[in-house]
């Protein structure tokens, strides 16, 4: 997975193939002899939101007489969708940050034992530091764990997949002996806000109200860049469906929120930490050059990238959010224990997959990876509705990996 991380020694200017996130440029269509063309990543992208209603529209059907107070199904009511958007909270926070770091060539399989290091210290630390304490070990504690693991894989060149291999078994053990295999409860009701607490229905509403507001000026905004440029204007109906579409999926949102008791915190955070790492991979140097480094690292190399600064930069980014996901996941549960965070990296790792990230680095979207998330998270939280087993759960999921990146190759291939 690991590229080599040589300093540059010759320079050429980047085009906007080397540093261009994949499906960036323009935006999300393709001008072709006077016509629009949907990207490969595009149609990915909409194949994975199809795939995931489908999920939903068979769970639905499927829980269908399971609950009298909803006889056309349970899956979809207020309070299970609630439930299920908490559940993948903590997955989607690790998936934004596990998306960096797999663009840029590497991979990180200790988050998980991470997330029960970060949530065993940030408990500990309760009595003596409080919430400010408990809240701050967290953050800290993923970051310097983040940075000193991506300085061996940058700077000691020593390859990702060994370094965080190593994390996955140190930092499970660290947590073992700190804790002495003791579970610590949380106290503070702030803290345990974090993973439970639901915004009053009013504030949901005024958010919806923003949002509506964003993607409404978003719209307008790009089609006045697309002018300024001189680029080939969308039609009236296409700006109409961009605005439309995600106005009727808000409103959607915040009614079943609101239904279910209001906004669930964790999905507040991981929205905040998705619009954020959305902002980063598409519209900075620093994410242009995350990709540019996972397509082509010689050519980064040669256009002066400084290679190590930035695979460290994405470490640094990935640990502050295990820190994040560690407290979600502690408040959630209510209590910090030795084995909290068990298989969270394979978690997060396939919903990047599933959303359309290449493990060879240089594509994927913060918006696939949550995506991803959601469908595994709509998988686990459908088959515990239906009581089905855990080795068939273990079966089902594996095989959708498996059966999304046989797609994303087939589909690679005749494009």
């Amino acid at each position: 997975m690991s590229h080599p991380a040589n300093e540059p020694d010759v320079k050429r200017p980047l085009t906007t193939a080397d540093v261009s996130p994949p499906g960036a440029v323009p935006e999300g269509v393709e001008a072709r002899e006077g016509r629009f063309r949907l990207p490969t990543e595009s149609l990915r992208a909409y194949t994975m939101i199809f795939a995931l209603v489908a999920i939903w529209l068979f769970f639905q059907w499927k829980t269908m007489g399971i609950n009298p107070t909803y006889p056309y199904g349970i899956f979809l009511s207020p309070g299970n969708f609630s439930n299920l958007l908490q559940q993948m909270s903590v997955t989607g926070v690790l998936a934004v940050g596990m998306l960096m770091v797999i663009v840029a060539g590497q991979i990180d399989l200790s988050v998980g034992s991470l997330v029960g290091l970060a949530g065993g210290v940030a408990a500990m630390a309760q009595d003596p530091g409080g919430l400010t304490g408990a809240l701050g070990a967290a953050l800290v504690l993923g970051v310097v764990i983040g940075v000193f693991q991506g300085a061996l894989v940058a700077y000691a060149n020593i390859p990702a997949f060994i370094v965080t291999l190593g994390g996955l078994l140190a930092w499970r053990g660290v947590i073992l002996g700190l804790s002495k295999g003791a579970t610590i409860p949380v106290r503070i009701p702030f803290f345990r806000e974090l993973g439970v607490g639901k915004v009053p229905q009013a504030a949901g509403l005024v958010l919806a109200a923003l949002a509506i507001l964003a993607v409404v000026w978003t719209t307008f905004s790009r089609n006045r860049a697309r002018r300024r440029h001189g680029l080939t204007m969308l039609g009236a109906g296409a700006t109409a469906a961009r605005i439309v579409i995600p106005v009727v999926l808000i409103i959607a949102f915040i009614y079943l929120m609101n239904a279910g008791g209001g906004v669930p915190v964790p999905v507040l955070v991981l929205l905040a930490v998705a619009i954020l790492g959305a902002f980063l991979t598409q519209n900075t140097t620093f994410g242009r050059y995350l990709y540019a480094i996972g397509g082509n690292p010689d050519a980064a190399r040669l256009s002066g990238i400084n290679i190590r600064r930035y695979i460290l930069a994405a470490f640094g980014v990935l640990g502050l959010l295990v820190g994040v996901a560690s407290l979600l996941h502690t408040a959630r549960v209510g209590s910090a224990s030795p084995d909290a965070g068990t298989y969270m990296e394979l978690d997060a790792i396939a919903a990047c997959v599933i959303g359309g990230t290449s493990l060879m680095g240089g594509r994927g979207t913060v918006s696939g990876a949550v995506v991803g998330a959601l469908i595994m998270a709509s998988l686990d939280n459908g088959m515990s509705l239906l009581n089905v087993e855990n080795y068939t759960q273990y079966i089902v999921k594996g095989a959708v990996l498996v059966a999304a990146v046989g797609f994303d190759m087939l589909g690679r291939r005749k494009s």
